[in-house]
């Protein structure tokens, strides 16, 4: 009989089937490059992007697929759409651009902050960090609920493209004590943090700057050196040795550092994967016929995912919706209400009373043939 537990990891050849993220400041480039690098590998009908919050950068960026996203009702009701279309709207659908993560965490917190008064109406709070008892719970669930999405998503097949800001920050090094400047995220290290370790690649992007010293001559007082640029380059750092720019990798062999540039970056990931993939033992497959398989048994698993998703019961979710369901039936149209009994007979549905038995999605596709 062979064990049921423990087996050997294969190297994924697809760069989008691993967490990829960019930091870098206010109008580097970051979202053009998402846009070229995704469009490269899985075409237009391939990634969103979402402008999520106040983020206004894709406005710029011609013929970006993109969705706004202003606040976490339309996240949820985005996510469940694409789950529950999954194999047909969203059938070519591969990757989700979250520009940005900052953003991501803004419109959360009003959510947490709404979860906790709904469920302790008699301690009602306004801020994140009185939510569910304080010390951080209230952080911590604007992480749950986020991070809880983005793996529901990756389940049908769909993968993160993560963008944030960056500003410098002086650092304490815990060994020696010893102050130092970074240049990392903007957001506080306890969000960071929750993505940062979900990635398997963080690029940083910055200006690669060149300075030549110059003396100027003083009529009074000594001379003054001065910095002078010479040249500049934006650049994506994806290991820094020096510990300056808080990127990272589970690649142990990407490069360094990259210009910012789609071509570059594709191949920055690509080489990494496929040094990888050669460390392997025993391999029986060629690299493209291994990339062949892995694309089938994707499908196949995308496919067993949202059979999951369309027989889960989620008995809160169908408390909500039973009740919507009431409201929407008082103004509904006779053809609303014929398509409703066509989907009660097709789950076996004989009353509302089933909340704990029935698939949360038949509730969802009565609401939505009431509310049109």
């Amino acid at each position: 009989m062979a064990r049921r537990f423990g087996k050997k990891n294969k190297i994924k050849l697809d760069p989008l089937a691993y967490n990829i993220g960019i930091i870098g400041e206010s109008g580097i480039g970051k979202t053009t490059l998402a846009k070229e690098v995704c469009e490269s590998l899985v075409g237009e009908d391939g990634y969103i992007i979402l402008n999520i919050g106040k983020e206004d950068g894709i406005d710029a960026i011609p013929n970006a697929i993109k969705e706004d996203v202003p606040d976490w009702k339309t996240f949820e009701e985005l996510t469940e759409d694409i789950i529950e279309n999954r194999t047909t709207d969203y059938k070519d659908l591969k990757v989700l651009v979250y520009d940005t993560f900052d953003e991501l965490i803004k419109i959360t917190e009003p959510e947490v902050i709404r979860l906790h008064n709904k469920a302790n109406p008699e301690k009602r709070v306004n801020t994140i960090k009185a939510a569910f008892g304080g010390f951080q719970a209230g952080e911590d669930k604007a992480v749950e609920l986020i991070l809880d999405k983005m793996w529901e998503l990756k389940n049908v097949g769909i993968s993160m493209f993560i963008l944030g800001h960056t500003k410098k920050r002086t650092m304490t090094d815990v060994v020696t004590g010893l102050e130092y400047d970074m240049l990392t995220t903007n957001m506080t290290h306890k969000y960071f943090n929750a993505i940062k370790t979900k990635l398997h690649v963080l690029g940083v992007a910055s200006i690669n700057r060149s300075i030549e010293k110059k003396t100027v001559k003083q009529k009074i007082g000594p001379d003054k050196t001065i910095g002078t640029v010479v040249d500049e380059s934006r650049i994506i750092t994806f290991r820094d040795d020096n510990f300056n720019i808080d990127s990272k990798s589970r690649f142990s062999d990407i490069v360094p550092s990259i210009p910012l540039d789609k071509d570059e970056f594709i191949k920055a990931i690509q080489g990494a994967i496929k040094a990888a993939f050669e460390k392997q033992k025993n391999k029986s497959r060629n690299i493209q016929e291994e990339k062949e398989l892995q694309e089938k048994q994707k499908e196949e698993e995308i496919q067993n995912a949202v059979e999951e998703v369309s027989n889960k019961i989620d008995a809160t979710k169908n408390e909500e919706l039973t009740e919507k369901i009431k409201t929407l039936f008082a103004t509904a149209t006779e053809e609303g209400k014929e398509k409703m009994k066509k989907i009660m007979e097709e789950y076996d549905i004989k009353d509302f009373k089933g909340i704990n038995t029935t698939p949360t999605e038949a509730f969802k596709k009565i609401v939505n043939v009431l509310s049109n």
